[in-house]
């Protein structure tokens, strides 16, 4: 659990989740026959969950279940990115301490005309790579010793992507960048 302190001991579950990750990175073409087996090695005598978090913090984070329109990002700590050609849920669930996050629109398909983003970020940065035709909406949002840099504000008459922000943030920035 992202919440959980790094140095709490590890279940077999734990580790068992990290080692499905691994293989499915593996699978995506992510890792490397060799780094994989370094890592599943690492994963297998992992005593802590702050070993077994580093071992998948430059991997994504598959959605809660298949066959749901949603995306969950819960992390403690490094990165995450999403880019190139990916399906655009509905919504996102953003649950990150001290985690850079990056949302890639370029190649994004989009399948929905609106994205809601629920965040609950702390110390955190999300920066969204938008194109021409994206309103970022970020009226929902609690701040608090937070920042939003974006572009333009609902320029757009008829948006092909209008992302609905909803949450908090606490020592936070959204950042709004151009390809």
């Amino acid at each position: 659990m992202p919440d959980d302190p790094p140095d709490l001991r590890a279940s077999h579950a734990d580790r068992d989740r990290v080692v499905d990750a691994l293989r499915i990175a593996a699978g995506d073409g992510r890792l490397s026959a060799e780094e994989l087996d370094t890592r599943l090695e690492s994963a297998l005598s992992a005593r802590t969950l702050g070993e077994l978090a580093g071992l998948t913090a430059d991997l994504p984070i598959a959605a809660a279940a298949k066959g749901q329109d949603v995306l969950v990002v819960k992390q403690h700590g490094g990165r995450y990115v999403r880019e190139g050609r990916w399906s655009v849920p509905t919504r996102i669930e953003l649950r990150t301490r001290e985690c850079r996050v990056t949302l890639d629109f370029t190649h994004a398909v989009i399948t929905s005309n609106v994205l809601r983003i629920e965040a609950d970020m702390v110390h955190g940065k999300l920066f969204i790579v938008s194109s021409p035709g994206i309103v970022i909406d970020t009226d929902g949002l609690n701040l608090t010793y937070s920042k939003l840099k974006l572009h333009s504000k609902n320029a757009v008459a008829d948006p092909r992507l209008r992302i609905e922000f909803a949450g908090k943030l606490l020592h936070a920035k959204i950042i709004e960048q151009r390809p």
